[in-house]
């Protein structure tokens, strides 16, 4: 009997002996209600109930503490604030409406993955489940989370899991979630890790969101429906064309009015010149003279183009001379030879 009402003491039971008077006071942990994922309606765990760390007793205490963190907690929403790097590129409102008609039908199904957070006016992080916190937080519901002790590599690395296991994130966002992870200095096969993908398709989404750009990949959003291949082709057409991304940005979001983020790639892309469509002015030609020099045997050495604000330079690496790199490696003494005689020249 004396086992069993220690055990009913650890699990946080009260006992008719119990002095009410000399209860521990409760953590900021009692905030959040516990509901154990076993059963509804189960002993809640008491987590201010001190720990002991010895024999069959420190054993029972350990696993109620890994029983709490499996449990899922109630959290008030305005609690729980960002964390990581961002997986969407823009609100969608249908979308939100549509989550809080679901939620409020049929509950919070799956429930959010938050870490402990102290900012002086939060006490958790979100690592993902963003659009349910939203939701829940306009219909003034409790968030049922998962709370685990996660430092800032493994909040972005659960983050980065939970999102190349989801159907709906389209390749643009995740292009952009592995070009945030890159921009904050994790390792190209940490970025591989944490999206479950392998170093070649890394490479190539590093490679079209490098060539389109951020500005306008954020003006046009997430693209449903647009894969790889189109995005690809995107890239393509704009390096073709030397258009800048700042530049197609500025367009898209002057003539896309209302259209929808898939409407806004097919307007970039018919501005490269695919389809019909608006077309911005190729950038003009460089303007200057340019003069070939030659040698006395009419080899040509070099060839200079001589613009308003600088003269280009351009020496072909042909021949044993190599002229190019003693060219290079003697640019100095040759400016100075230079200063020198048009001190003298003022001078006289």
């Amino acid at each position: 009997m004396a086992r069993k009402n220690l055990l009913q003491g650890l699990m946080g039971e009260e006992s008719p002996a119990k002095d009410e008077s000399k209860a521990p006071s409760p953590t900021p942990d009692a905030k959040a209600k516990t509901v154990s994922n076993s059963a509804k309606g189960g002993d809640q765990i008491d987590p201010a109930r001190p720990r002991r760390s010895t024999g069959a007793i420190g054993a029972v205490s350990q696993s109620i503490a890994q029983l709490k963190s499996r449990s899922v907690l109630e959290i008030d929403p305005f609690e729980i604030t960002n964390g990581g790097l961002s997986d969407r590129l823009e609100h969608d409102e249908a979308e939100h409406q549509a989550l809080m008609a679901s939620i409020q039908e049929y509950g919070q199904q799956v429930p959010v993955l938050v870490r402990p957070h102290s900012d002086g006016k939060h006490s958790y992080q979100i690592v993902y489940g963003r659009r349910r916190v939203l939701a829940l937080r306009d219909l003034g519901i409790p968030v049922k989370a998962l709370v685990r002790e996660l430092d800032d590599d493994a909040l972005v690395m659960a983050q980065g899991q939970e999102n190349s296991a989801r159907r709906d994130l389209t390749f643009i966002e995740k292009c952009h979630f592995a070009h945030q992870m890159r921009e904050a200095g994790y390792k190209r096969k940490v970025i591989c890790d944490a999206l479950s993908i392998d170093k070649t398709l890394i490479s190539r989404m590093f490679s079209i969101v490098d060539r389109i750009g951020i500005p306008l990949v954020r003006t046009i959003g997430s693209a449903p429906g647009i894969g790889r291949d189109r995005w690809a082709v995107l890239a393509d057409e704009m390096e073709e064309r030397f258009l800048t991304s700042d530049r197609l940005a500025n367009e898209v979001e002057l003539l896309a009015g209302g259209q929808s983020s898939a409407e806004k790639f097919e307007m970039a892309l018919k501005m490269c010149g695919v389809g019909d469509g608006p077309k911005p002015a190729k950038p003009p030609a460089p303007r200057g003279r340019t003069t070939h020099i030659t040698s006395s045997n009419g080899f040509e050495i070099a060839k200079a183009l001589q613009k308003e604000s600088e003269v280009v330079l351009t020496v072909p690496r042909t021949g044993e001379g190599k002229f190019g790199d003693w060219l290079v490696e003697n640019l100095e003494e040759i400016y100075r030879d230079w200063i020198s005689q048009s001190d003298d020249e003022a001078g006289q």
